[in-house]
């Protein structure tokens, strides 16, 4: 769930770019949680990232955006990243 503060922002992707947009947002680090939904706003997965998940963690969960890819549909990202300027 999003806290006060935090920021919101969609991408929209083809199937084919799924996988590879997702693990661009977890490199980028500053990300709580990814949520991909499909063309009519269903939500298919539900990513909440920690500081402490890593590669071994992540791989299932690549594995099935990998499987949603396939569907060669449109999905939508929607990110929920911390909010840097505040919090202090």
């Amino acid at each position: 769930m999003a806290e006060e503060g935090d920021k919101k922002n969609e991408f929209r992707v083809s199937g084919e770019d799924l996988l590879r947009k997702v693990k661009d947002l977890i490199r980028e680090g500053n990300i709580r949680r990814i949520i991909i939904k499909d063309e009519q706003g269903k939500t298919y997965l539900e990513i909440p990232l920690t500081f402490g998940v890593v590669g071994v963690v992540l791989a299932p969960v690549l594995a099935a955006i990998g499987a949603l890819a396939a569907m060669a549909g449109n999905f939508t990202i929607q990110i929920v990243k911390r909010d840097e300027k505040g919090g202090e």
